[in-house]
This record gives C-alpha cells, structure tokens and sequence, in this order.
C-alpha cells in the first residue's frame, strides 16, 4: 500500500474517532438521593477534538497539492494537531463547578457529593489523537518519496517532440 493511502487511512480515522468523541458520552454525573444522571457528551465539555479533527483532514488534504517541503510542514501541523487532541482527551476533566456551570440542574444538587463517572469518548479522542500524530509523522518522514501531483500529466523526457507529434496524429496520448 502506498504511503499516501496509509496517511489517508489514519486521518480518516482520527476524523471518525474523534467527530464519535463529540458526540459520546465524556462524563456522567450521579447527583445522588435517587436523581436521574446528567449525561455530558463530549460536545458539551468541549469542541476541540472535533474542531482538531477536521483541521488535520484539510491539511492532509492539502497535502496532496504541496511539494515536498510544504508536505513536511503540513506533517508537522497534523503531529502538532494530534498532540494537542491526546493533551485535549487525558486534561479535559470537568469538575462539579464546571458541570454546574454547563447544566443549571446540578446546580442545586453540587452541595450532595456528585459522583462522575467517565464515558467512551475520551478514550476515542485519546486514539484519534495517536492516529493524528502517526498520520503527521508519515507525512513528514516519507514526504520525498510520494507522487506529486502533476507526475499523470508530465511527459516522458526521452521522447522527441516529433514523436510526441507523430502519437497524436496516429490517436495516443504522449503523456500515458
């Protein structure tokens, strides 16, 4: 498989990974005395790691366009971008004030003792912050050896204009 795919295969995950962690459960709250559980998707915590996930897809998406140096840096961008999602996923803890502040009914109940409980979607932004930092680091690692994009359309050096001429009139294409 061609390097390339392998970079779009990881930032597609990554995209995945971490748009299902904006949506997932990131904390549930118990404020206890038989109330019903406040649940907090990872949307309400926070918007980074859908926000990181698309901005590490454009880049990757640019770098389909860009020469060799560009793609380095671009790689460098998604490793700084997959970063700062795993940073995003292991900080981004909530506390009772904060949970209150987000949903006015716990407001009353944070003087109880609120037992939060973690869900599914850090641990998925945590995976696609890892995928994000392997898609970065092939991109800047392995950025000389792919395709540029114009290579389909360049022509073989060798040939002679006349050649080329000849090929057109007889109905190929000189650039295949």
């Amino acid at each position: 498989m061609r390097l390339q795919r392998i970079v779009d295969l990881l930032a597609v995950a990554a995209l995945v990974l971490l748009g299902l962690s904006g949506y997932l459960t990131w904390v549930s709250a118990n404020p206890g005395n038989g109330r019903k559980d406040v649940v907090f998707n990872g949307y309400t915590i926070t918007k980074a790691p859908v926000t990181l996930a698309l901005a590490a897809v454009v880049a990757v998406v640019v770098t389909k366009l860009a020469g060799t140096l560009l793609r380095r840096v671009l790689g460098g961008l998604v490793v700084l971008l997959g970063v700062a999602a795993i940073v995003v996923a292991l900080g981004v803890r909530p506390d009772g004030p904060e949970l209150s502040r987000l949903r006015p009914e716990l407001s009353d109940v944070i003087a109880n003792q609120v037992t939060q409980t973690v869900g599914p979607a850090p641990w998925l932004a945590l995976v696609g912050g890892i995928a994000l930092v392997a898609a970065g680091l092939l991109t800047a690692l392995t950025a000389g050896r792919w395709r540029r994009p114009t290579q389909r359309y360049e022509r073989d050096p060798a040939a002679a204009p006349a050649d080329q001429w000849k090929a057109i009139d007889a109905g190929e294409d000189p650039t295949l």
